[in-house]
């Protein structure tokens, strides 16, 4: 099966979207989900969007604190390009029909909007649509890109490689570009190929390489590895939050309580009920994620209790089911009351820092390939992403790649003949729970030697095992036909190698990369930037 459009798109959350959304009055576009067109991360996003709306805040302002927060390590001028470009990204927002929350009293500056605050930030300048920000943008976005006619959409289809020049027939008479992408269609259990003049690569992080996430179930970084499989450098991989409350119950599986609760007053308490944060730093509470998170791991294993608790019920019952309707109903089913109760939570994986590495036009190491959202390093983060700029790095970036391929698509070589894929020499697997037994161990590992605090020797043992998971999932891979489980599996591990090496490179503590051997920061900060040897191709290509 070939599929032919002018441009791919990989992944269906607020960047992908985005970028569909302003591509789709020109030209003909493939979306791409390997779940539903929900499943992703934007629809789990609780907080907010970070932007200056608020009369007493300042662009510089909002750029200060994130350069802050990036703990030395920010692209100065990708925070500027980000921020500058926030108040439109709303503003486009509302005009599809985002219900964001409507402030009580006087209006200032024009807007009517619940601003909230969230750690690291110096103003309220959150926006959000009650608890549940990323399901009202991502539910908007969904019914925008339904409209469309010029585009086509793909559920339960999970990219497995991007085409190159390998791939092709015969060789290609122009330099090594992007094609499109060779497809697992999950339903009828074959591989299509889409072919485009542009693909652009929206898949999410990678946090689902951890034990602990919280973050949904396709959060197993594809298109960090795809872009690695196809040459692209990768930057920053060892920078990965964990986000400091994840509500700890056997039953609740990963469910975030939002930073924003932080926000409006809730602080974090040991088993005699004593608070902790004072004695980490002087913003308590709203200190950045990487901080908090430290403290709650350093007192969870300090006095050997398997988590700690966020306490809001000082606040009136009322304001809390205003401000936190899903938290207050999902604990409920847990037997938790958060108007009276204190809510246990520990730290989870959350979100990936560093990623493929592009420019202001989302441009990728590979002609005609662009990464938007958590899967690229664009520089904004640095070495700790300040609460709530995410969602507003991908509305600007899914825009910026939609501009630049608007911009150059009569100049873009047409996408060459891809060979099939080739499945006569495979077999079905008799042996599943292989993939099981390797999933559930690099997670474990990962978990134990890479995660909030590391050290040398954690980081050399956890090498050695991703060394041999890698050998023996390529094994597998070249040997039975893919499924989802494997590929997602194989991308983990493409993840799990790029998190450790970039972490074995960096001899120092910076932001969400704390080492007990290195603890101090180095007065200079370098991004850690990896760079592949050659580019693989896969053996499935006749």
């Amino acid at each position: 099966m070939r599929r032919t459009y002018d441009v791919v798109i990989v992944g269906t959350g607020a960047a992908g979207l985005t970028a569909a959304l302003h591509l789709a009055r020109h030209m003909r576009i493939a979306v791409i989900s390997k779940n539903e067109l929900d499943a992703g991360s934007t629809n789990w996003a609780q907080g907010g969007i970070a932007a200056v709306l608020e009369k007493t805040d300042t662009i510089q302002s909002h750029i200060d604190d994130t350069l802050v927060a990036g703990a030395g390590l920010c692209d100065e001028a990708a925070v500027r390009f980000v921020v500058e470009r926030g108040r439109e990204a709303i503003e486009e927002l509302i005009e599809f029909g985002v219900a964001f929350d409507k402030a009580d009293g006087s209006v200032e500056d024009g807007y009517d909007y619940h601003l909230t605050r969230e750690g690291g930030h110096s103003h309220r300048r959150i926006i959000h649509a009650a608890d549940a920000t990323g399901a009202a943008v991502q539910g908007t976005l969904i019914e925008r890109v339904m409209a469309e006619p010029n585009i086509d959409l793909f559920t339960d289809h999970m990219a497995i490689d991007v085409i190159t020049n390998r791939h092709l027939k015969s060789k290609a008479p122009y330099n090594d570009q992007a094609h499109g992408v060779y497809v697992l269609n999950r339903g009828k259990n074959r591989v299509e190929t889409f072919t485009a003049r542009a693909t652009i690569l929206a898949t999410g992080g990678s946090s689902r390489v951890y034990l602990y996430s919280s973050n949904p179930d396709g959060s197993t970084g594809d298109g960090i590895a795809m872009a690695w499989r196809a040459g692209c450098r990768v930057a920053n991989m060892e920078f990965n939050q964990f986000h400091p409350t994840c509500l700890y119950h056997p039953e609740a599986k990963t469910f975030l309580i939002t930073e924003a609760m932080r926000g409006e007053g809730a602080v974090l308490r040991n088993a005699d009920g004593s608070r902790f944060m004072p004695h980490y730093d002087p913003r308590e509470e709203l200190a950045p994620r990487d901080i908090v998170a430290r403290a709650i791991d350093s007192e969870m294993k300090r006095r050997g209790q398997p988590c700690v608790w966020l306490d809001i019920t000082h606040r009136e019952p009322d304001f809390i089911l205003s401000h936190f309707p899903t938290i207050y109903r999902h604990c409920r089913t847990f037997g938790i009351d958060i108007t009276k109760d204190r809510i246990p939570v520990v730290p989870a994986a959350h979100y990936t820092c560093g990623g493929v590495m592009v420019d202001f036009t989302a441009r990728t190491d590979l002609d005609q390939l662009y990464a938007v959202g958590e899967c690229a390093h664009t520089g904004l983060h640095g070495a700790n992403r300040m609460a709530s700029n995410s969602l507003l790095e991908c509305l600007v970036y899914g825009r910026a790649a939609a501009d630049d391929i608007l911009a150059r698509f009569d100049d873009l070589p047409p996408p060459g003949q891809a060979r099939d894929w080739d499945e006569s020499k495979v077999t079905d697997s008799d042996e599943e729970v292989v993939v099981t037994h390797n999933w559930a161990e690099l997670r474990r590992f990962m978990w134990d030697y890479v995660g909030i605090v590391r050290t040398d020797k954690r980081l050399s043992r956890a090498k050695r095992r991703v060394d041999l998971l890698q050998t023996e999932i390529q094994d597998y891979y070249g040997n039975f036909r893919v499924t989802a489980d494997l590929l997602e599996l194989r991308n983990l591990v493409t993840v799990a190698d790029l998190i450790v090496r970039s972490a074995m490179i960096r001899k120092e503590s910076r932001g969400l990369h704390f080492t007990a051997d290195y603890p101090e920061t180095m007065s200079h900060a370098v991004d850690s930037v990896l760079v592949p040897f050659g580019r693989a191709v896969s053996e499935r290509v006749a």
